[in-house]
């Protein structure tokens, strides 16, 4: 009886049902975790709204993730002098690139002509998006540290080339909380292949689990998969309430007993948000009930119709949205562009209604100026040829821009090379950019931490300038 005693005194009923019956136990509590509605006394939702640091320009945002690395000199940053000197490698190009590769300047096989009242020259291959040239504001002086897919891409959604970290939306969810409490603050999409690096898009790391992103196949988004995956065939809402609860308050009376569980945590609060997703989801992500002018003016593209979603989710307040485009199942389009960069055509033309779209009805519905709309990519792609058609990374220059939520419209920052390789005016850096978003948004880049490990971390790291002169 002693020995009994001994061996069982102390234990917590989760310590137990993992120890007992090899661990049976455990595994149906996995099952089960719930959590509060927020009407009891055991927790508040911790994506409840927040007061920002200061009077924010824009409340939501919406990134339109280019990975691969779209070109700038073939896009929106438009060099002349490229195909004067064609062939040619002038000491300012003379740039190790991924594959250090030594062929000269490739003209662009693309028109540029000028657009809007602000006059700005944009590639025939965006002519939508070209007609909005008036509401964006272009940074073409971007700048990151490494160029290689993987690294650029976390360093531009986490701020750092350690995938350990939080994403912006996760941290902008930490800081600001949500709107909707039935809805995930942060939403990532892409037609069909989840993006390269996946939680590195999404994902919440040390910060609470509520403040994870939940991903969505946008060419699985129909009404009746999603109620498949979501409805609970056996228990009522009612019951489902009930039943969320009671395990909420155990589970939380025994994490007042221990050292915080951040695993337990985060499945606590994935649980509460499925099932406050189930009759929410299906709602949000039902486009048929949008008018025929709004459908005809996304058009039919998977890329188009996650724009379209991401206008819904933040008209109904979710703080972030990011769709990633991928084409044919693969995760970094325009990555394409190394053997061929004629490719970019065909990549723009899937994207390209469905930006504009986007634009202008955020603008129609009088949700642009709360909106901030980014788009670019990890990083640009070099002015110089790879093989006979492509062209390499280029991390030393690229093009991002934004629109709505603040910043100047029809506006250009900084400026890259004669030839579009490098920053060459007021270089701007990921962790400038961040710390921008951060400052439209009402949040100080600097005092937006959270202590971890020993220390106080934060999305710009001990780096970041905030671009007032983009600010509206």
């Amino acid at each position: 009886m002693n020995l009994h005693h001994d061996l069982y005194n102390g234990l917590t009923r989760r310590e137990a049902l993992h120890r007992l019956g090899a661990g049976f136990g455990g595994l149906g509590l996995t099952q089960m975790l719930g959590a509060t509605n927020g009407k009891s006394e055991v927790a508040r939702s911790p994506l409840e709204p927040k007061a920002p640091h200061f009077a924010p320009k824009a409340k939501h945002v919406i990134q339109l993730f280019m990975p691969g690395g779209p070109s700038q000199v073939d896009t929106f940053d438009y060099k002349p002098l490229i195909a004067k000197h064609a062939g040619e490698r002038p000491d300012i190009v003379n740039r190790k690139t991924l594959r250090n590769t030594k062929n000269g300047l490739l003209p662009s096989p693309f028109a540029f002509n000028q657009h809007g009242r602000c006059g700005k020259w944009v590639s025939e291959i965006f002519p939508r998006t070209a007609e909005c040239v008036d509401d964006l504001c272009f940074i073409h002086s971007m700048h990151t540290d490494i160029p290689e897919h993987a690294g650029a891409m976390m360093m531009f959604n986490l701020g750092h080339l350690q995938p350990s970290r939080p994403s912006l939306g996760s941290w902008l969810c930490y800081g600001l909380g949500s709107e909707n409490q039935e809805l995930p603050g942060l939403v990532a999409m892409s037609p069909r292949a989840k993006p390269r690096g996946k939680a590195a898009h999404w994902g919440n790391s040390f910060l609470p689990g509520a403040y994870s992103g939940v991903y969505a196949n946008i060419a699985e988004m129909t009404p009746d998969r999603i109620l498949n995956h979501l409805k609970n065939p056996h228990l009522s809402r009612s019951e489902q309430r009930r039943q969320a609860d009671l395990l909420s308050q155990l589970n939380h009376l025994d994490l007042q007993r221990q050292v915080q569980d951040q695993q337990l945590d985060s499945s606590i609060q994935a649980m509460e948000m499925a099932f406050q997703m189930q009759f929410a989801v299906p709602d949000v992500f039902d486009t048929t009930k949008e008018t025929s002018a709004t459908k005809d003016l996304y058009g039919e593209s998977e890329f188009a119709k996650g724009c379209l979603i991401a206008r819904r989710l933040v008209e109904r307040g979710v703080r972030m949205v990011q769709i990633s485009h991928s084409i044919d199942g693969y995760d970094i389009a325009w990555d394409t562009g190394h053997g061929n960069i004629h490719h970019h055509r065909d990549l723009a033309n899937k994207c390209d209604q469905g930006i504009a779209a986007l634009i202008r009805d955020l603008k129609h519905r009088g949700l642009l100026d709360e909106t901030l709309v980014i788009w670019g990519g990890e990083f640009g792609r070099a002015p110089t040829s790879e093989g006979t058609k492509g062209r390499d990374h280029d991390h030393y220059g690229f093009t991002v821009w934004m629109a709505g939520g603040g910043v100047k419209p029809g506006f250009t920052y900084g400026a890259t090379d004669e030839f579009g390789c490098s920053a060459a005016d007021k270089p701007v850096h990921v962790h400038d950019l961040h710390a921008t978003i951060l400052h439209l948004m009402g949040l100080d880049h600097e005092k937006l931490t959270y202590r971890y490990s020993g220390r106080d971390y934060r999305l710009t790291d001990v780096h970041g300038h905030v671009l007032h002169d983009i600010i509206a």
